[in-house]
């Protein structure tokens, strides 16, 4: 977060005052975007805080409710490992092509997602033995 910030700032200095924009900081601040959001959204899925199906959770029995909570984190954990390897083959489909303005692999813009996806898979894991064993899974931010 900090380095992009340092990017943005740099890009407006640029811009607004040497009258010169560095165009690698338009590039690297996107990426950092990238990284930024997706490990926000795999410690959104750690702290349950992605949208669930809990008013209807509320008013099931409790035999129900774990079976569909299970159910629930079942799912997301598909959807982490669908994602993971989909942005994996992605990012080595652009392996060999260059962002201009960096100097670097295309698979950059890809490898956050599929990181993302694979932290989405092992914090839903988590809360599946969690509910199984009847406990609760910490969150990251007390």
């Amino acid at each position: 977060m900090v380095l992009l910030v340092i990017a943005v700032l740099y890009q407006v200095f640029g811009r607004y005052i040497m009258n010169d924009t560095p165009t690698w900081a338009e590039t690297i601040a996107i990426l950092l975007v990238l990284y930024v959001t997706m490990l926000g959204v795999a410690v959104g899925v750690h702290d349950a805080g992605h949208i669930g199906l809990e008013s209807f959770l509320v008013l099931a029995p409790e035999w129900l409710r774990l079976k569909l909570e299970i159910l629930i984190h079942a799912l997301v954990l598909v959807f982490g490992v669908v994602m993971a390897w989909q942005c994996g083959i992605l990012a080595e489909s652009v392996m060999a092509y260059k962002l201009p303005t960096l100097g670097i692999s295309e698979a950059f813009r890809y490898l956050p997602a599929s990181l993302a996806g694979v932290l989405i898979a092992l914090f839903s894991f988590e809360h599946i033995v969690a509910l199984v064993r009847g406990t609760e899974v910490e969150p990251a931010w007390h």
